[in-house]
């Protein structure tokens, strides 16, 4: 593949500033180093793109992708850089187009239960935003301090809240996509229900960047919940809370939020950020349930009916909205916790059906146990979609040689329980190499059919999902 590289410096930033201008463009190394690494801590900081480019509306990325096209200059779209599996790093050099600046919430319509935006929208802005209008948008990452919806939608992110809601796709209705050779193209309507054709939405939803760009998005909402109630339900046993989880849900209980954290996750973020959890108990349940108040009542008291029935060792209620916020600090500081137990820390994510969650909890420990390998285990239990966060050294050659292969073991139990590689986080290049256990034959070459008619050259965000020699 040819790259920025082939053309005289000198004339491919003229030809950019001319696309993009001047005052959006970052050349210089140190600017171009700081885009090459994310949230993964596994990337090459040799890679480097030949520029960044703000984007700052749908004509300007028309421009930028017609150029692209045109001279075979591979581009990858970025929002704010925080996911987990290297699914916005140049690894073919090239064009990023950052998309930070292009974040209006350009409207909410309280009628229609809809907002339209573009994707530097930062995920806890819009949250807030809606919810002034009591309304609702429900996807919830860890990160959604600072991370952007066009990357949200990329990845198709989910969250605590998924398991109740759904995640970043069962909210997405119509995209303006900017497809590789610069066409404009809308995937949907203004409408919740659409079946008029293909559903191009959902195909652009969780495709990465390497079927188009995303400029703007109309996202659906729902009413914001009345009220809400918390609790963190401890347990002594992982497999009383695996039926704990079970027994909620056959008794027609569906929670907002149903998490867990094992023992390695409550003593580390009691340990860095104290905030009073037990840390002498196997495991614990975050448990949120929503709704009218009144019907909140008969909710709670059969939760805990159930939570006892399972020996739970200890219920923690939050009583106000400041314990409940206590709760949701320390559940979310699970990821910056393990981060203060080594150099490094690697977020994995799996997913597996709901009845093999204490087999893959158990067998993470054991593959991290035998390769030496720090990890607290936290995810999203009631949808099977555990990440263990592996705390390591990765300047150490021992300890990242160790980490690659336990992640090849992780990834072959998760299949082998039925799961698959991932439930929110993506493949990008870091899993783009065991897609093939995960997927059948002819699903990939139907996935790899589709890349092919709507990126000939193959310029957009290339080696990610599929490698590129397959």
């Amino acid at each position: 593949m040819l790259t920025a590289l082939n053309k005289n410096k000198t004339e491919f930033i003229r030809d950019i500033e001319k696309v993009a201008g001047s005052e959006n463009i970052l050349f210089n190394y140190d600017e171009l180093y700081v885009y090459s690494t994310d949230s993964t801590n596994m990337t090459n900081p040799k890679e480097l793109a030949q520029a960044v480019i703000f984007a700052r509306d749908v004509n300007q990325v028309s421009r930028i992708m017609k150029y692209a096209y045109e001279n075979n200059i591979p581009v990858v779209a970025r929002s704010a850089g925080t996911n987990l599996c290297g699914a916005c790093l140049p690894k073919n050099g090239g064009i990023i187009l950052d998309f930070s600046k292009m974040n209006r919430i350009i409207e909410i319509n309280k009628d229609n239960l809809l907002c339209k935006v573009e994707p530097g929208v930062v995920i806890e802005d819009l949250q807030r935003a809606v919810e002034s209008y009591n309304l609702f948008y429900p996807p919830d990452p860890s990160n959604l301090k600072v991370s952007m919806i066009g990357g949200s939608i990329g990845l198709s992110s989910g969250g605590p809240h998924t398991f109740k809601y759904g995640s970043t796709k069962d909210f997405i209705i119509d995209l303006e996509i900017v497809l590789a050779d610069g066409t404009i193209t809308h995937t949907g309507c203004d409408c919740s229900k659409n079946v008029t054709g293909y559903n191009l939405t959902q195909l652009f939803v969780g495709s990465e960047g390497t079927l188009g760009i995303i400029t703007q998005a109309v996202i659906r909402l729902i009413p914001k919940p009345e009220a809400r109630r918390v609790m963190l339900v401890y347990f002594d046993s992982l497999e009383d809370t695996s039926k704990t989880v079970n027994d909620i849900i056959s008794n027609l209980i569906t929670p907002s939020v149903i998490d867990l954290m094992d023992k390695n996750t409550l003593q580390t973020i009691e340990s860095f950020y104290p905030s009073g959890l037990l840390t002498d108990k196997a495991s614990a349940l975050l448990i949120e349930i929503d709704g009218f108040k009144s019907a909140l009542d008969e909710q709670y008291d059969k939760i805990i009916e159930i939570c006892k029935k399972n020996n739970s060792a200890y219920i923690q209620i939050a009583k106000t909205k400041e314990e409940e916020e206590r709760i949701w600090v320390s559940r979310r500081s699970s990821f910056g916790a393990t981060a203060k137990l080594a150099p490094n820390v690697v977020t994995e994510d799996v997913v597996v059906p709901r009845k093999n969650i204490v087999a893959l909890v158990n067998g993470i420990r054991n593959i991290c146990d035998k390769y030496e390998l720090k990890t607290c285990i936290m995810g999203h239990i009631g949808d099977g979609n555990i990440h263990p966060n592996i705390a390591l050294d990765l300047r150490n050659p021992k300890e990242r040689q160790n980490f690659l292969n336990a992640k090849e073991e992780l990834f072959n139990l998760a299949i082998g329980l039925n799961g698959t590689l991932s439930g929110e986080h993506g493949i990008g290049c870091e899993k783009s190499k065991f897609i093939n256990k995960a997927l059948d034959s002819n699903s990939l070459k139907i996935m790899k059919q589709i890349k092919k008619l709507l990126d000939p050259k193959n310029i957009l965000n290339p080696n990610k999902i599929f490698q590129e020699n397959e």
